[in-house]
């Protein structure tokens, strides 16, 4: 027997050590205080005002650092979601990892014509069937904003519904303002049945960006409260941009990113303390050669994981980025860039890596991209779990049994881990050039659009009941009549 051994089989990657983390939490306590941040919400200002913040210029707060110590110490460090049949799989927890798209790109390449144009109802849904149908996804967000609505103002009743109806998987939602988030909760609570059973089981996890720098807009504000008010876990994070919105150090860009999180972080606790709470987010450069919000950055890989380990010495889960790309098409660009967001955000261990199939900037949403990093996750995941260092896995009996110019082939030994721990893909090409010219020549691209295709037509997820989609279409048509 040995004693004391330390069982590390997951590789991890930390971007910060501990003192340079107390360094950006004490620098960010230092803006709340000093500089503080614009709050343009009125009950959000009255709670300020009653409590030890202090308030001037009309809507200038600013927030001793007491306020925020005590908040963090309300906060779950541990969430979990429930897919629509109410089966919990979604663990935020340290270094529990889940991977799901991202929300609201204008852009999509229609897959039949392949032309340029606005994201529909119709592509959200079918981004929500993918998903629902890819192994390694483990929540769903749009992915596109759909455009063929009655009303702007009322896209978000038809964007969940697009998504709702055609996955079961968890959902990351975005919302108008606080009425639009009114419905959302309201529907999804239609599904579970109460607001009890949603309080218990969360169907979504609503997301709220504040405005860079050091504002809080009403419509974000508003959001928060509700969601303070009703439990619904909240990601509250801005999406600041090194240069342009944000200082152009990522440790300065960190420091305000963590004060805008921490000034929404208080005011939650003040509505009602204990709300699910995650922080995180994008954050990245300007790229000043095109003026572009770099998603392909290496800046943004290493930004995420510092927060990352922020995040996790704070005790809360983290929003982190992955899977996105600054080319317009899927090519090797993309899975470049992908690969390495995705690898990064993986090794850092955070809870949730999204904006999985983002192409140009944030701007286009790929269906093909998600069935590509389906294929990137698995890899990811796979080398995540590490290398296992046991009695079985160091092999002494059969090395010592096929001896010197043997041959592994017809053990037992093999067999049993070739199945347990070796990894295959479904998509990239390990065959010998014979096979491959026999089957077609077929490149990736092509492989990842046959089986896109194959999934739209095949694939179905389990149907809303009847009466509960009737009354979820009811709250629609009431918010597009008083939309109009």
């Amino acid at each position: 027997m040995r004693v004391n051994i330390t069982d590390q089989r997951s590789p991890k990657f930390k971007v910060l050590s501990e003192d340079q983390i107390e360094m950006i939490y004490w620098a960010a306590l230092e803006v709340l205080e000093r500089t503080g941040g614009r709050v343009f919400h009125d009950e959000a200002l009255d709670l300020f005002r009653q409590s030890d913040a202090v308030v001037t210029d009309g809507n200038r707060v600013r927030i001793p650092a007491s306020m925020v110590e005590r908040a963090l110490k309300d906060y779950p460090g541990k969430i979990t979601l429930a897919r629509r049949d109410g089966k919990r799989t979604l663990h935020l927890e340290k270094d529990e990892v889940n991977f799901g798209t991202g929300s609201d790109c204008p852009f999509i390449y229609d897959r039949k014509t392949g032309q340029r144009r606005r994201y529909t109802f119709n592509d959200v849904a079918e981004a929500a069937r993918i998903v629902d149908y890819l192994p390694k996804f483990d929540f769903f967000m749009s992915h596109g904003l759909v455009s063929d609505v009655p009303n702007p103002r009322t896209y978000d009743r038809h964007q969940f519904l697009a998504m709702v109806s055609n996955t079961t998987k968890p959902l990351i939602l975005t919302s108008v303002d606080g009425e639009g988030l009114k419905d959302l909760y309201e529907m999804a609570c239609l599904i579970r049945g109460s607001e009890e059973e949603f309080r218990i089981n969360p169907l979504f996890i609503i997301y709220i960006e504040p405005s860079s720098p050091l504002n809080h807009t009403k419509d974000a504000v508003e959001k928060l409260l509700f969601s303070a008010e009703k439990g619904i876990p909240a990601i509250y994070t801005p999406c600041p941009s090194a240069g342009a919105t944000a200082p152009a150090t990522i440790a300065g860009m960190l420091v305000q990113d963590l004060a805008e999180t921490f000034l929404g972080l208080v005011l939650s606790n003040l509505k009602k303390p204990g709300m699910p709470l995650i922080i995180g987010g994008v954050q990245t450069i300007m790229d000043m050669m095109t003026s572009t919000y770099s998603y392909g950055a290496p800046e943004l890989a290493l930004a995420s994981a510092a927060s990352t380990d922020i995040s996790k010495w704070l005790g809360l889960p983290m929003f982190s980025t992955g899977g996105c790309s600054d080319s317009k098409t899927v090519d090797e660009q993309a899975a470049i860039e992908a690969t390495l967001s995705l690898f990064t955000a993986m090794l850092s261990g955070a809870s949730l890596i999204h904006d999985v199939g983002y192409l140009d900037s944030g701007l286009n949403g790929s269906l093909e991209m998600l069935v590509l990093c389906d294929e990137i996750i698995a890899m990811v995941k796979h080398i995540g779990r590490g290398v296992r260092v046991d009695e079985d896995s160091l092999a002494l009996e059969v090395i010592n049994r096929v001896g010197p110019g043997g041959q592994f082939l017809s053990e037992d030994h093999t067999l049993e881990h070739y199945r347990r721990d070796f990894w295959f893909p479904k998509l990239m090409d390990r065959s010998n050039v014979e096979t491959w010219v026999a089957g077609g020549k077929k490149t990736l691209k092509e492989r990842v659009e046959e089986k896109m295709n194959h999934i739209l037509e095949t694939h179905h997820p389990t149907p809303i009941d009847g009466t509960v989609m009737r009354e979820m279409k009811k709250i629609i048509e009431k918010a597009d009549k008083k939309a109009s």
